[in-house]
Protein backbone atom coordinates (compact mmCIF):
# COMPACT_ATOMS: atom_id res chain seq x y z
CA UNK A 1 0.00 0.00 0.00
CA UNK A 2 3.24 2.77 1.19
CA UNK A 3 4.55 1.84 -2.26
CA UNK A 4 1.18 2.54 -4.50
CA UNK A 5 0.50 5.88 -2.57
CA UNK A 6 4.06 6.70 -3.10
CA UNK A 7 3.66 6.22 -6.52
CA UNK A 8 1.89 9.87 -7.57
CA UNK A 9 4.71 11.76 -5.39
CA UNK A 10 8.11 10.22 -6.64
CA UNK A 11 8.35 12.47 -9.36
CA UNK A 12 10.68 15.10 -8.78
CA UNK A 13 12.99 13.46 -6.01
CA UNK A 14 15.69 11.87 -6.06
CA UNK A 15 15.57 10.18 -2.58
CA UNK A 16 13.25 9.85 -0.01
CA UNK A 17 14.30 8.24 3.13
CA UNK A 18 11.65 6.40 5.54
CA UNK A 19 12.55 5.95 8.96
CA UNK A 20 11.39 2.74 10.69
CA UNK A 21 11.02 1.82 14.24
CA UNK A 22 13.59 -0.67 15.58
CA UNK A 23 10.60 -3.43 15.07
CA UNK A 24 9.63 -5.53 12.46
CA UNK A 25 5.99 -5.06 12.68
CA UNK A 26 3.83 -4.10 9.39
CA UNK A 27 5.38 -0.59 9.16
CA UNK A 28 8.87 -1.87 8.65
CA UNK A 29 7.62 -4.15 6.05
CA UNK A 30 5.98 -1.68 4.41
CA UNK A 31 8.94 0.39 4.44
CA UNK A 32 10.93 -2.32 2.86
CA UNK A 33 8.93 -3.50 0.37
CA UNK A 34 8.07 0.78 -0.90
CA UNK A 35 12.22 0.93 -0.68
CA UNK A 36 14.67 -0.03 -3.83
CA UNK A 37 17.56 0.41 -0.87
CA UNK A 38 18.56 0.38 2.70
CA UNK A 39 20.55 1.48 5.27
CA UNK A 40 20.31 -0.14 8.38
CA UNK A 41 22.03 1.94 11.20
CA UNK A 42 23.35 -0.54 14.02
CA UNK A 43 24.02 0.42 17.36
CA UNK A 44 27.47 -1.02 18.72
CA UNK A 45 25.91 -2.85 21.66
CA UNK A 46 25.67 -6.70 21.82
CA UNK A 47 21.66 -6.64 22.09
CA UNK A 48 22.20 -4.84 18.94
CA UNK A 49 23.97 -7.16 16.98
CA UNK A 50 21.96 -10.27 17.78
CA UNK A 51 18.96 -8.06 16.37
CA UNK A 52 20.70 -7.77 12.74
CA UNK A 53 19.90 -11.12 12.19
CA UNK A 54 16.24 -10.56 12.49
CA UNK A 55 16.79 -7.42 10.25
CA UNK A 56 18.58 -9.57 7.90
CA UNK A 57 15.58 -12.90 7.79
CA UNK A 58 13.11 -9.80 7.24
CA UNK A 59 14.83 -8.18 4.18
CA UNK A 60 15.90 -11.96 2.68
CA UNK A 61 12.04 -12.89 3.35
CA UNK A 62 10.45 -9.44 1.69
CA UNK A 63 12.79 -10.27 -1.14
CA UNK A 64 11.99 -14.06 -1.86
CA UNK A 65 8.42 -14.14 -0.34
CA UNK A 66 7.19 -10.72 -0.84
CA UNK A 67 8.52 -10.37 -4.61
CA UNK A 68 10.83 -7.56 -3.88
CA UNK A 69 14.21 -9.64 -5.10
CA UNK A 70 15.94 -6.21 -5.58
CA UNK A 71 15.79 -4.62 -2.23
CA UNK A 72 19.70 -4.12 -1.66
CA UNK A 73 21.45 -3.03 0.93
CA UNK A 74 23.27 0.31 0.41
CA UNK A 75 24.73 0.95 4.04
CA UNK A 76 24.99 0.02 7.12
CA UNK A 77 25.45 3.17 9.76
CA UNK A 78 27.49 2.33 12.70
CA UNK A 79 25.64 4.43 15.22
CA UNK A 80 26.34 4.52 19.30
CA UNK A 81 30.03 4.03 19.15
CA UNK A 82 32.23 3.84 22.40
CA UNK A 83 35.96 3.67 21.12
CA UNK A 84 37.31 3.44 24.18
CA UNK A 85 35.78 0.51 24.85
CA UNK A 86 37.21 -3.24 23.01
CA UNK A 87 33.97 -4.46 23.45
CA UNK A 88 32.20 -1.55 20.93
CA UNK A 89 35.72 -2.46 18.68
CA UNK A 90 35.30 -5.83 18.67
CA UNK A 91 31.24 -5.48 17.62
CA UNK A 92 32.12 -2.61 14.64
CA UNK A 93 34.73 -5.27 13.50
CA UNK A 94 32.14 -7.89 13.37
CA UNK A 95 29.36 -5.22 11.54
CA UNK A 96 32.47 -5.07 9.25
CA UNK A 97 33.41 -8.37 8.55
CA UNK A 98 30.02 -9.73 7.87
CA UNK A 99 28.73 -6.50 5.79
CA UNK A 100 31.68 -5.79 4.03
CA UNK A 101 32.16 -2.27 2.21
CA UNK A 102 28.67 -1.58 2.88
CA UNK A 103 29.81 -0.44 6.18
CA UNK A 104 30.38 3.17 6.24
CA UNK A 105 34.16 4.59 7.73
CA UNK A 106 32.51 6.75 9.68
CA UNK A 107 31.09 5.67 13.14
CA UNK A 108 28.42 7.95 15.04
CA UNK A 109 30.13 7.55 18.24
CA UNK A 110 27.89 8.09 21.76
CA UNK A 111 27.04 11.36 22.03
CA UNK A 112 24.57 13.53 24.83
CA UNK A 113 24.37 16.74 22.63
CA UNK A 114 22.47 14.13 19.62
CA UNK A 115 20.27 13.33 22.73
CA UNK A 116 19.69 16.49 24.16
CA UNK A 117 18.59 17.93 20.32
CA UNK A 118 16.11 15.11 20.13
CA UNK A 119 14.20 15.89 23.85
CA UNK A 120 14.23 19.48 22.22
CA UNK A 121 12.78 17.94 19.39
CA UNK A 122 15.58 19.73 17.02
CA UNK A 123 18.02 18.54 14.45
CA UNK A 124 21.61 18.49 15.92
CA UNK A 125 22.54 20.62 13.03
CA UNK A 126 19.66 23.48 14.64
CA UNK A 127 20.71 22.68 18.07
CA UNK A 128 25.03 22.08 17.97
CA UNK A 129 26.18 22.16 14.60
CA UNK A 130 29.04 22.45 15.75
CA UNK A 131 29.05 19.00 18.35
CA UNK A 132 31.34 16.30 17.72
CA UNK A 133 27.65 14.69 16.69
CA UNK A 134 26.85 17.03 14.00
CA UNK A 135 30.22 16.92 12.56
CA UNK A 136 30.11 12.95 12.14
CA UNK A 137 26.63 12.76 10.76
CA UNK A 138 28.10 15.42 8.20
CA UNK A 139 30.95 13.09 7.12
CA UNK A 140 28.35 10.34 6.93
CA UNK A 141 26.74 12.79 4.37
CA UNK A 142 29.54 13.12 2.49
CA UNK A 143 30.44 9.65 2.29
CA UNK A 144 26.98 9.11 1.68
CA UNK A 145 27.19 11.28 -1.75
CA UNK A 146 30.47 10.16 -2.72
CA UNK A 147 29.40 6.24 -2.42
CA UNK A 148 26.17 7.31 -4.69
CA UNK A 149 28.34 9.68 -7.08
CA UNK A 150 30.73 6.77 -7.56
CA UNK A 151 28.52 4.19 -8.08
CA UNK A 152 26.17 5.74 -10.03
CA UNK A 153 28.73 6.28 -12.73
CA UNK A 154 29.87 2.62 -12.47
CA UNK A 155 26.97 0.98 -12.54
CA UNK A 156 23.07 1.37 -12.79
CA UNK A 157 22.03 -1.22 -9.75
CA UNK A 158 23.73 -2.70 -6.66
CA UNK A 159 24.03 -6.21 -5.53
CA UNK A 160 23.32 -7.46 -2.03
CA UNK A 161 27.08 -8.22 0.08
CA UNK A 162 27.54 -11.74 0.84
Amino acid sequence: MLRRSMADSLEGYHYILIDCPPSLGLLTINALLAASEVYIPIAMTYLALEGVGQVMDAIEAVKRDLDHPRLTITGVIPTFFDGRTRLSKQILQNVRDYFGEVVFATPIRKNVKLDEAQSHHQSIFDYDPRSAGALEYESLVEEVIQRESTSSRREPARQTPG
